[in-house]
């Protein structure tokens, strides 16, 4: 999944999400890539998160888990009030209630205090309330309580003009005396926490002007005369389309569309075949992606529910054929005017649940169940509800009078143009009647340069939130704690002496603990004028303060090894060498923040771009997008297959690079340090691929080749310590690379 560097929504959208602690939502039309931004992130995101969806099928799409689960939320209504309330009925929680069902374990707790995003996909669908029980939930395990969600970032996903929250009219008589509607963005908790509104603009699905100007006016209900004498053309109450024609039907009720899948295959005079799906493990039935039990004949027609993950990529989700042959062990789809036919093959959906590895220092996935079938469903007919997301070149929408809010743009939305489009009922209207609180929400978007300043402002602030971070001891504090409490259950030899050895620990980390207090109300004291003398002073305090906790970490992780290698041959401790390198990890985390708060500092005072310094952190804390070496970066779960080479990485920049010109764009561009994008360049710049003055004037490399020939050196490390800070890391690899390169040519 590569970023679409010329979408500037889709970078900006990025940007605040890895470079800020902002909330955000990100919305757009139809097929303006709001899943292709979720699976980026997904697949390359720097921060610790988790996904979670208001329904099974949702979750599993968007490869993450139903925020019920997660949350352990109850079902009913949630009302946000403290007061015991007698006419709560059993499906009705509140704040005094809603802990009572939960049963988080400690691992759960731990994930949950160490997630640093949160996304929220298909959002429309979430209730304002539901929200608010989440917010409480995080407040409380995270202990936080006066920051909303606990201080975690959230990331809303969706199209608020597509399907709204199904809330019927009894749980609405209870939550309107809370809420303004069922929104999720008149959630309580949305006044202390108002995200940054983002909405995707480029239209990948449709390219026809006079169709996407149409989709615009129904979207904002502003539809004319004119709009609706186009849809009229396409008015064919009795069309009927031959079986090459491949149209489905869009309607509103499941039942409807059943009866004209069964109708149509039972027309097929040809044998059925059953394929069951398989389950392992856990995967709950309302998540299952596909039938459980598939019914199929030669000839019927059929919607893929999966994206081809092959080379030739011959099918998408949504895109329609018909069974060509059929046996009891083969299945082959031919498409329309394309040759050939494809051999169908079993798919495995993933159930999946988070947890955070210590040692690791990132959240991963479990897969806990899967689910097997082939990735087809019936395709003469599906509702309007399940074609969100999907896309048509022909379909037929028979709606009725029955349209729901927001259904006539999700029906007509589904389409790539107006050619394919047919009405079996005429559109009134009174059917395109968008929410008109849906619409007053989305004029809260700002201009682009208003975005541009804010983003730069909570990138500020971010950036000053991890040099505290650096200081913050709360964390290796509290896991400290943890680890001296287990020796209550602990059955090891010489338990004593390990207590004993222990205690000391627990009251070094303490001792740290309170000077780095001290030096807390230091720095809150120095961040606010720092930017009036170059961040000078706060650099030199941090240095003083990062030289002295490093010098105490060290002594403490000298201490622990020297533990470890004492017990590691006893008897009967495994779990405990488990324990105690779960804590050796978390201070040599500790200490790694201080040098990522130090780099801070020094990029700041030499006046480093924001953007870039923040990648710079990310990529060293191990999280970079994209795989630079063998033993860098982490993944979660399984190993992914589409990691790029060091060599192909490599190449990407070099590319990348001669298109730009210039070193900084092509790191914004692939999401990297500017360091990183420096050493792949230099390494063309040493087999002579790459030109040195693609890079810098000639001034500049006889200068420097002049410093190095004067003083006799040729390293970076020798030629920095005559030349101080004068010239950047970057510049001087580059000339050495390049007098490299000459002399082997000679």
């Amino acid at each position: 999944m590569e970023m679409d560097t010329g979408n500037s929504r889709f970078q900006l959208a990025l940007q605040f999400v890895e470079q800020t602690n902002q909330h955000v939502f990100l919305t757009g039309k139809a097929g303006t890539g709001k899943t292709s931004f979720l699976k980026y992130i997904r697949e390359r995101g720097v921060k610790r998160m988790a996904i979670v969806a208001p329904t099974g099928v949702a979750a599993i799409n968007a490869g993450g888990v139903t925020m019920h689960s997660f949350f352990q939320l109850p079902f009913g209504p949630f009302v946000p009030t403290h007061h015991r309330t007698q006419n709560l009925s059993q499906d009705i929680s509140n704040i005094h209630s809603l802990f009572k069902h939960i049963r988080f374990n400690n691992a759960k707790r731990e994930l949950l205090r160490e997630l640093e995003l949160l996304v929220i996909d298909e959002v429309s669908m979430l209730r304002a309330d539901m929200l608010d029980a989440i917010d409480l939930v995080l407040r409380h395990f995270r202990k936080q309580p006066l920051l909303p969600f606990g201080g975690l970032q959230v990331l809303y996903i969706g199209d608020l003009f597509q399907l709204p929250p199904v809330v019927n009219q009894a749980e609405w008589d209870i939550l309107q005396a809370y809420y303004k509607s069922p929104f999720f963005f008149d959630a309580l908790a949305l006044q202390q926490a108002q995200p940054v509104y983002l909405e995707l603009t480029k239209i990948y699905r449709q390219n026809e002007a006079r169709f996407i100007r149409l989709l615009n006016n129904i979207r904002n209900n502003r539809a004319t005369e004119s709009d609706l004498e186009i849809l009229q053309e396409r008015y064919h109450p009795g069309f009927r389309p031959t079986g090459e024609e491949n149209y489905i039907t869009l309607t509103t009720h499941n039942s409807r569309a059943d009866t004209i899948n069964q109708q149509e295959l039972a027309k097929l005079k040809t044998k059925v075949f059953e394929f069951e799906g398989t389950v392992k493990g856990e995967f709950s039935e309302k998540a299952f992606p596909a039938e459980k039990t598939l019914y199929l004949k030669e000839g019927a027609q059929v919607m893929f529910l999966r994206n081809d993950k092959g080379e030739e990529r011959r099918f998408f989700n949504g895109k329609i054929g018909y069974i060509s042959r059929i046996s009891r062990e083969e299945i082959h789809v031919k498409f329309p005017a394309e040759p050939g036919e494809l051999l169908l093959e079993k798919e495995t959906w993933k159930n999946i649940r988070y947890q955070f590895s210590r040692e690791k220092n990132r959240v991963e996935e479990e897969e806990i169940g899967e689910f097997t079938q082939y990735p087809v469903r019936l395709a003469w007919a599906i509702t309007i509800h399940k074609s969100q997301g999907l896309t048509f070149s022909k379909a037929i929408i028979d709606a009725g009078a029955s349209f729901a809010p927001g259904e006539v743009y999700v029906a007509l939305s589904r389409l790539t143009n107006l050619e394919g489009m047919i009405l079996f009922s005429r559109i009134l209207p009174h059917s395109i009647n968008t929410d008109e609180r849906v619409l007053a929400f989305t004029q809260s978007e700002k201009e682009e340069d208003l975005l541009q300043e804010s983003l730069q402002q909570e990138q500020r602030t971010f950036v000053a939130q991890l040099m505290i971070k650096g200081f913050s001891w709360t964390k290796l504090v509290e896991e400290t704690r943890e680890f001296v409490t287990g020796y209550e259950e602990r059955l090891i030899p010489e338990r004593a002496a390990s207590v004993a050895w222990a205690g000391e620990l627990l009251d070094e980390i303490l001792r740290l603990e309170t000077i780095g207090i001290k030096f807390g109300r230091e720095m809150d004291q120095l961040l606010p004028q720092a930017v009036n003398d170059g961040y000078i002073m706060l650099r030199h305090r941090m240095e003083a303060a990062g030289q002295y906790f490093n010098k105490a970490l060290d002594a403490v992780l000298l201490s622990l090894r020297k533990h470890i290698n004492e017990v590691k041959f006893r008897p009967k401790t495994k779990k405990y060498l488990s324990e105690l390198q779960d804590l050796n990890s978390a201070v040599e985390q500790k200490k790694q923040q201080i040098g990522h708060a130090l780099t801070i500092a020094e990029g700041l005072t030499r006046g480093a771009e924001m953007a870039g310094l923040l990648a710079s952190i990310q990529a060293q804390a191990g999280t970079a997008p994209v795989a630079e070496t063998d033993n860098s970066p982490v993944k979660r779960g399984k190993e992914k297959k589409n990691r790029l080479s060091l060599q192909e990485s490599r190449r990407l920049s070099l590319e990348l690079f001669r298109q730009k010109k210039d070193i900084g764009e092509t790191a914004r561009a692939r999401g990297l340090a500017r360091s990183t994008i420096e050493g792949h360049l230099v390494s063309f710049i040493e087999n002579g691929e790459l030109d040195i003055r693609e890079w810098m004037p000639e001034e500049r490399i006889s200068e420097l080749s002049k410093i190095m020939d004067d003083i006799g050196a040729n390293s970076v490390a020798e030629v920095r310590e005559k030349t101080g800070e004068t010239y950047s890391y970057g510049d001087l690899r580059a000339v050495i690379a390049h007098r490299e390169h000459l002399r082997n040519k000679q």
